[in-house]
């Protein structure tokens, strides 16, 4: 077939050699001789010297009135190649009337039954074809044409499509019965239609047939270019000549190896997909899902998760799991600020957002012959998560892939320490590690790095190592489109009108959530100003104010906001990878420089251009608590103490000539004994379910969390193992964790 995954070479290959030699992705250049066979029965080449479509058809499919026809016509026009429409062409000669006519005579079900049949004769090749709005609702007929062809879905949007049928005059489609709205049948078709692309044309509103033809030629061209979307090392030193030691990655590399083999960080090696204004305008009205699905498209080629099987990943991701349907609503707070709650996943945390989606992401990328731990650091709230969101794969998934994660033993709180060791199962482990968040992150670090001991687990217990922190491009990308669904939705509420400016107010440690933000900007949402909040742990708020990035004599305070508790921010080497234009000498630079010497400084214009777009302040423990009992007594809202810290900087650092996102990263109800502190509550019984219930009882918003509730009843893992801050400790730990789970190749 036509949509033959890079992935799928991986494993093909992969269970033929893993016996022999350790596992290794394909190169590139096997990658694409792959591609090229697969593509073609007759030997040639899908990248054709004379055609862009070579033996291959181009296949338009969408609703009735998406164009087709005439988009279609354009197209043949300018690659000179055979234009068939299936209506007209094929349909009509066959049955001697018109689709129409066949649709009055013989009935809906008989009708979609003649039309796969006719569809079944058809033998094309280097042709365009427009397909019926109805084909794909038939299979068998939708399996024959996809064997020689690309299927590019025209997704326009529903008022120009309804527009297009009245003055067609067309009232009746194939599948309509008496009483149905042809609005809730074209959304009813999405279903089928989204079932079989290969691409996705998404058109704006008012799109000229012109514009739509060279979207669907950009389309064919991505989708063949298996070079379009790849990831080099933010230390990657050769920009110009690759080293051959360091070749780029596809996304399914980078997301399986999770940190690059030099240290560094894997980023897109071209600029992020940007979306038209028009485009953005068309998501407006979409869905949380709807939104995932389009940004991550462009984000993902389709030779590494095809669209179809993108779009389930994201369905299964963003759930019944999650206690709002919105998944990350906003809600007006008060003047001109407005918060982003993204709390309501399983484990009550931001993360939920990532960590929903990128296990199945993970799981469809590595091969099937090989067992895979995921080693994770958290400084609280990924924990729970990463557990979370493994336990629900498949069997046969779970069965291969394993999750350790590592946590500073005294350095989260009693609710997340309880909700990550109660979140363990059979294929998750927590393991406590006497030292902070910072040792954890810089420990699983130098595991990575290590060849000597990862070479050892692939070849002694077929083993392979990776990582779930947010330095895994895969666990990064999905929190993009959280930052631009908020925005879409002030636009939707009309709090603003479409590229009106906004700023953004992030509790920050490791950097990632506020980098998803600063990408979200590069794919065209307008945001003014990044607003960096820190706790007490303020490298980062100095970082930005003197471009001096200083660890020493500086120790990590425990606060009441734990999950920033972080001085080595790991995602701040993307971003100022991008300041630097792509330097990755300068990258590596600072960044040994600050191992060995614990510090290292930027010059001035890299300071000037960081401070266009950044500003950043600390929150006092003291002033934390303050924002919160001054929010909840003022407007009934509890924050939890991470979002008291973007308050509190959002409060001092923002101007008010616009308006400020401030992002909600957890549920009040993680921190209890924090808020109740706020609120001067008293409670003799200090249990964590009795602490949860006591605040639910306040009547307060956002809403008691039902799932971090239940949890409290839920009997899960309670013993866990707890270790020293030794490197060599964690390995051991690792290495009889998988001895434990996996069986020796030897045995």
């Amino acid at each position: 077939m036509l949509n033959f995954t890079r992935c799928q070479h991986l494993k093909q290959i992969t269970q033929k050699c893993f016996s022999n030699v350790p596992v290794k992705v394909l190169t590139r250049k096997q990658l694409l001789l792959s591609r090229t066979f697969a593509c073609s029965e007759s030997g040639k080449s899908w990248h054709s010297t004379h055609s862009l479509v070579g033996d291959k058809n181009i296949i338009l499919m969408g609703p009735p009135g998406a164009g087709k026809t005439t988009v279609g016509r354009i197209i043949g026009h300018k690659l000179g190649c055979c234009v068939i429409d299936v209506d007209d062409d094929i349909l009509e000669k066959t049955w001697n009337m018109s689709a129409s006519e066949k649709l009055h005579n013989v009935g809906n079900e008989r009708f979609l039954e003649e039309e796969g049949k006719a569809m079944l004769n058809l033998s094309a090749s280097g042709s365009v074809i427009s397909l019926s709005g109805s084909n794909p609702m038939h299979d068998a007929s939708m399996w024959h044409l996809k064997k020689n062809g690309i299927v590019v879905y025209l997704d326009v949007p529903l008022v120009d499509i309804i527009s297009r049928l009245k003055s067609m005059k067309i009232d009746r489609i194939v599948g309509q019965n008496s009483g149905t709205s042809m609005r809730d049948l074209l959304k009813h078709r999405r279903l089928y239609y989204k079932k079989w692309y290969d691409a996705r044309v998404f058109c704006e509103s008012g799109a000229s047939p012109e514009e739509v033809a060279d979207k669907v030629l950009d389309a064919v061209k991505r989708y063949q270019d298996l070079d379009s979307d790849t990831f080099i090392s933010t230390r990657h030193v050769c920009p110009k000549d690759h080293d051959k030691r360091f070749p780029p990655k596809y996304f399914s590399e980078a997301v399986i190896e999770g940190l690059a083999s030099d240290g560094g960080l894997f980023v897109p090696e071209k600029e992020f997909p940007k979306l038209s204004c028009g485009e953005w305008k068309s998501l407006i009205g979409a869905t949380y899902v709807e939104r995932a699905q389009i940004l991550l498209e462009r984000c993902i080629h389709p030779a590494d998760i095809p669209a179809t099987k993108l779009g389930e990943m994201i369905e299964t991701a963003y759930g019944d799991n999650f206690a709002c349907s919105k998944i990350a609503p906003v809600r007006h707070l008060s003047g001109n600020q407005f918060i982003l709650e993204l709390f309501y996943g399983p484990t009550g945390s931001f993360k939920d957002l990532s960590l929903q989606l990128m296990p199945h992401i993970f799981a469809y990328c590595i091969p099937p012959s090989c067992n895979y731990v995921i080693l994770v650091a958290t400084s609280g709230d990924t924990g729970s998560a990463v557990l979370n969101g493994f336990s629900h794969l498949n069997k046969n998934d779970k069965q291969r892939i394993a999750v350790v994660t590592f946590f500073p033993e005294n350095g989260v709180s009693n609710f997340q320490k309880a909700q990550i060791v109660s979140s363990q199962r059979e294929n998750g482990w927590a393991i406590g590690v006497r030292s902070d968040f910072d040792f954890c992150q810089t420990a699983l670090k130098k595991i990575f790095n290590d060849s000597d001991f990862t070479g050892f687990l692939t070849v002694e217990y077929g083993t392979i190592l990776s990582s779930a922190n947010s330095i895994n491009w895969a666990r990064l990308l999905p929190q993009v489109v959280y930052h631009a669904s908020a925005y879409l939705d002030l636009v939707g509420q009309g709090f603003i009108s479409f590229g009106s400016p906004v700023d953004v107010c992030i509790p920050t440690g490791n950097f990632g959530n506020i980098l998803a933000a600063v990408y979200a900007k590069m794919m065209g949402i307008p945001i003014r100003k990044f607003i960096c909040a820190s706790n007490q742990n303020h490298v980062l708020t100095d970082f930005i104010k003197t471009g001096h990035y200083d660890l020493r004599d500086r120790k990590l305070a425990q606060t009441f906001s734990p999950s920033i508790d972080i001085l080595k921010s790991s995602n701040l080497e993307r971003h100022l990878y991008l300041m630097a234009n792509k330097d990755g000498q300068l990258m590596s630079n600072l960044f040994n420089q600050l191992e060995s010497q614990l510090h290292f400084q930027i010059e001035k214009m890299l300071i000037e251009k960081l401070q266009q777009d950044f500003v950043a302040d600390w929150c006092s423990e003291g002033e934390c608590l303050e924002a919160i009992s001054t929010t909840y007594n003022s407007l009934g809202y509890i924050l939890d103490p991470h979002t008291a810290v973007a308050k509190v900087v959002a409060d001092r650092m923002q101007d008010k000539t616009c308006p400020v996102i401030i992002s909600s990263t957890a549920h009040y109800s993680k921190f209890a004994p924090a808020i109740m502190q706020a609120l001067k509550i008293k409670e003799l019984n200090e249990t964590s379910s009795s602490q949860l219930y006591l605040l639910g009882s306040y009547n307060a918003l956002p809403p008691p969390h039902e799932a971090l509730l239940e949890r409290m009843k839920q009997k899960g893992k309670m013993d866990y193992q707890v270790c020293a801050a030794d490197v060599s400790v964690l390995k051991s730990h690792v290495e009889k964790l998988i001895q434990n789970r996996f069986i020796r190749k030897s045995e």
